[in-house]
């Protein structure tokens, strides 16, 4: 019975790549000569951090690294931007970016209740942090990609183990 499996999973080379890319951008470019602007990675690619001075500078190090994450293809809907600037020691300033991955339950609910309601001859199971959708025929999967695709722009959705 063909199947497959949509989850949320970020390239994670991709994504160090444009971490380290940025890294070498902020510690060339002049307005942060002098300044503890920088970006740090942590363990397993889950989250993002950015130091800078001020709140400015935590912005514009955040732009760069959307540029650097958007030029290598990197979807920015994996990033979660929402997490507020803290002040730490020093007058200084962080903000933690966390990077999503695994489908949370809730959007796995959603998704098997559209698959549902489509009136596709297709089932939706929750595998996890992954939702396996199968069906009798291969049109009926697609349009079942299709469906999920237009109905949940916000979640960067991709299709893994397509199988016959």
């Amino acid at each position: 019975m063909p199947s497959f499996d949509a989850v949320i999973d970020p390239n994670l080379v991709e994504l160090r790549n444009a971490v380290e890319q940025s890294s070498r951008e902020i510690g060339t470019r002049f307005d942060f000569k002098g300044s503890s602007a920088r970006i740090e990675l942590a363990e397993k690619a889950k989250e993002i951090t950015l130091f800078a001075d001020s709140d400015f500078q935590v912005a514009q190090v955040s732009e760069i690294l959307l540029a650097k994450l958007a030029k290598r293809g990197v979807d920015l809907r994996y990033l979660d931007m929402t997490a507020k600037i803290e002040k730490i020691g020093g007058d200084k300033v962080k903000k933690l970016l966390t990077v999503r991955s695994g489908i949370e339950s809730d959007v796995a609910k959603k998704m098997q209740t559209l698959v549902k309601q489509s009136k596709l001859k297709v089932q939706a199971a929750i595998q996890g942090d992954s939702v396996r959708v199968s069906g009798a025929k291969r049109d009926d999967l697609q349009a079942a990609i299709a469906l999920l695709r237009k109905e949940l722009p916000d979640v960067p959705l991709s299709f893994d183990n397509f199988r016959e």
